[in-house]
């Protein structure tokens, strides 16, 4: 008898059932209901569907093959998402509930213009894809690394497809904000009794640090991973939390303001612990399993070691932890393509109904093409942090908007976002710019400068006068 392998099925068998019920629950506001639950979610809904996509297979698996080599301040990188889960409910989610819009986008069309629109939503739909297509690979890898006499890499991310596409296409974002409930709940409680287990089955943290490198600084929060790459790690996090579309819509989704910002600052708890259990894991397998070839199999070869029970617990905490961030990315994804591309380019006024049929019908295109794609991703945090950085320009547009609106001038969209894409395409395939640690330092100086170029030359204002009064924000 499998057991891992029958605890697995029982939580898959849980959450297609909380979908199925989220229908009651998404079919009453057609595809507003199905995209964006309606508009109805409270707090604690808002805080895990925030916390969901936060703690992901970069958080949890990809922490710990940081930790095996660099210690404990790998678990710096959910410090960074928790830090920009908190400042977005700050500063921007309660004036993005305000607002009642559905997209970043559709702002960015509202106040720049159709073209810088169709940009921004190139821009976002990269941004969701690559982020989605990661959670496939590391579902793989989980799967493949604890039940490798089942799972194939292969079968492995077939599985993982066919849930993440289940949930959403069941019930939509109530589906991933349920769902999330049970998944953040079995992240914790999976993460946690595996990591007591480990601890007492290697002696406890005494005969842990006895067996480790006595060089590498592996309880320092910043040395071992290094402060400029910490710093990057926040400046990412900050910056992609107040404007990648995922993230922000679950603003969108509250009740009101002030259950949104309530939600992000609830979500930003129960990511912040999650990345130091992970990277805890890394450190066991450092003195439990020296020499590994792969620090990838770091957590997996630690919950391997486990007895039955436990390592089944702790195996549908690591795979939750990217249920839950994918179905909140396929409808960011979809959110996108139906309000920013097909009511835009082919029909403005859908039917409920029709709107509806067509927001499953692209979360189920949005699935296959995250799936070829994730063939190809390599390096789950590397690749996961350079994409994020393309929210530079979205975030300084935001903010501009939403705060200076004076300086904003009609081509300040076209210009700043694609001077934030020319730079991520140049990182990637031109090394000699890579003259600082991470792109994110190129990011930001640069589009701010392009920014305020716009603002010196461009003599157009952005919002008119009918704009301000409709879309621009009192505090």
């Amino acid at each position: 008898m499998n057991i891992p392998l029958i605890i697995v099925i029982l939580y898959i068998i849980i959450l297609l059932g909380v979908s199925w019920y989220s229908t009651k629950l998404s079919k009453k506001g057609g595809a507003e209901g199905f995209l964006l639950a309606g508009r109805g979610m409270p707090a604690s809904v808002v805080a895990v569907m925030v916390a969901g996509l936060a703690v992901g297979g970069a958080s949890t698996v990809g922490v710990a093959e940081s930790a095996y080599t660099k210690g404990i301040s790998a678990g710096m990188y959910n410090a960074a998402w928790a830090a920009g889960a908190a400042i977005a409910g700050l500063v921007v989610a309660k004036k993005f509930r305000k607002m009642a819009i559905t997209t970043v986008p559709e702002l960015l069309g509202k106040y720049y213009g159709k073209t810088g629109k169709l940009i921004g939503v190139i821009g976002q739909l990269v941004i969701q894809m690559v982020i989605t297509s990661l959670q496939y690979v590391a579902g793989a890898s989980i799967l493949n690394a604890l039940l490798p006499n089942i799972f194939t890499f292969k079968l492995g991310m077939i599985t993982t497809a066919v849930v993440f596409i289940s949930i959403t296409l069941i019930g939509g974002y109530w589906a991933a904000g349920l769902s999330n409930i049970i998944n953040v709940i079995v992240i914790y409680v999976g993460l946690i009794m595996g990591a007591i287990v480990a601890l007492n089955n290697i002696g406890g943290m005494s005969n842990i640090v006895s067996k480790l490198n006595p060089v590498t600084p592996w309880f320092n929060p910043v040395s071992g991973v290094g402060g400029a790459v910490v710093l990057a790690w926040f400046v990412v996090m900050i910056t992609q939390s107040m404007s990648n579309q995922a993230v922000v819509q679950v603003s969108f989704a509250a009740k009101d303001g002030n259950v949104a910002r309530k939600g992000y600052l609830l979500g930003a708890l129960f990511i912040l612990p999650v990345g130091f259990i992970a990277a805890l894991y890394g450190i066991i397998a450092a003195a439990q399993f020296p020499g590994l070839e792969n620090a990838a199999m770091a957590l997996p070869k630690v919950v391997m070691s486990l007895n039955p029970i436990v390592a089944g617990i702790t195996l549908a905490g690591l795979w939750a932890a990217d249920v839950s961030t994918a179905t909140g990315l396929l409808l960011g994804s979809a959110t996108l393509v139906i309000n920013d591309v097909l009511k835009v380019y082919v029909k403005s006024d859908f039917t409920q109904k029709h709107e509806l049929m067509y927001s499953r019908f692209i979360v189920l295109i949005m699935s296959i093409i995250t799936y070829i794609l994730a063939s190809t991703v390599v390096g789950i945090l590397s690749t996961l942090l350079i994409g994020l950085s393309l929210t530079t320009a979205f975030t300084i547009l935001v903010l501009a908007t939403m705060f200076t609106p004076k300086l904003c001038k009609k081509s300040a969209a076209v210009w700043t976002l694609s001077v934030g894409i020319l730079i991520l395409v140049a990182w990637t395939f031109v090394p000699a710019t890579h003259i600082v640690a991470h792109p994110i330092y190129l990011e930001w100086p640069i589009c701010l400068v392009t920014f305020f170029l716009v603002f010196i030359f461009d003599k157009r204002p952005a919002i008119t006068n009918e704009l301000d009064k409709k879309y621009t924000l009192q505090n």
